[in-house]
């Protein structure tokens, strides 16, 4: 018989099972069902909070550290062109105030919908916990369309802001608009990666920031190089890692 614990699926909204076998328990206390898998979610409310604190901090320190590949390899492979290679890491350093704007703006979401939903989970309210789910995913969806419209239309004036030359802008405004273009996958993956780690899955959540690096790395040099589309191929190839990371989150 199979009978597990119910996870907030991010792909639907929806609370599901992961399809393992367990055997069926009653816990007396509750006057409820659970099973094997339940009986490790439950373990938790018992376990100390430094152990709770280590065993989900970890993965998630890690999933950090890793997220700091994305820039610093594209950094890396950038300075590596031929002749123009300083002024083109010149030029995406001037694109750094508007990463960190999407990101911002994702982890808003994430930051205060994620927590909220594990409250409301605790409580056994899974209706609102969907809600919160659902509206989380709609708020970054119509966020990232209206940063997308705004920055595409404001991008020269505002790279000429934060000190753009003649020489760098090709390259700033090159890297800037293909990364925007995108950026619905980068705030749906750091948006909604906080819903599977609230939720106690600190190591799925690790891989999906392990993935998009591991992507990145490999298609860096791809796009950069074997393409020959220099600044812009490592925004190509920063999106597509993000579009992957997404995949896998939505498959949770």
């Amino acid at each position: 018989m199979k009978s597990v614990s119910l996870i907030l699926r991010v792909s639907d909204g929806r609370f599901c099972t992961k399809r393992d076998k367990a055997e069926v328990l009653f816990d007396s206390t509750r006057g409820d069902f659970y099973g094997k898998r339940d009986r490790k979610t439950e373990s938790w409310e018992w376990q100390s909070i430094p152990g709770l604190m280590i065993k989900l901090a970890v993965p998630t320190i890690i999933a950090q550290l890793v997220n700091l590949l994305y820039n610093l390899v594209d950094r890396i492979y950038i300075g590596h062109i031929r002749e123009v290679g300083d002024i083109a890491l010149t030029g995406l350093g001037l694109c750094f105030p508007v990463l960190m704007m999407v990101t911002a703006f994702a982890m808003l979401i994430g930051s205060g919908g994620a927590p909220r939903a594990a409250i409301y989970m605790g409580k056994g309210d899974n209706e609102t916990a969907e809600r919160i789910l659902g509206n989380s995913v709609t708020s970054l969806i119509v966020i990232s369309v209206v940063l997308t419209i705004f920055l595409e239309a404001v991008a020269e004036p505002i790279l000429w802001m934060f000190g753009a030359s003649e020489k760098t802008l090709p390259f700033a405004l090159g890297y800037m608009r293909i990364y925007v273009a995108g950026s619905i996958f980068v705030m749906m993956t750091l948006g909604l990666n906080m819903f599977i780690t609230t939720q106690g899955f600190a190591k799925i959540s690790m891989k999906t920031v392990l993935i998009g690096a591991i992507c990145n790395i490999i298609l860096d040099p791809l796009f950069i190089f074997a393409f020959h589309m220099g600044v812009k191929g490592a925004a190509v190839a920063t999106i597509l890692s993000q579009a992957v990371s997404a995949v896998w989150v939505f498959s949770f």
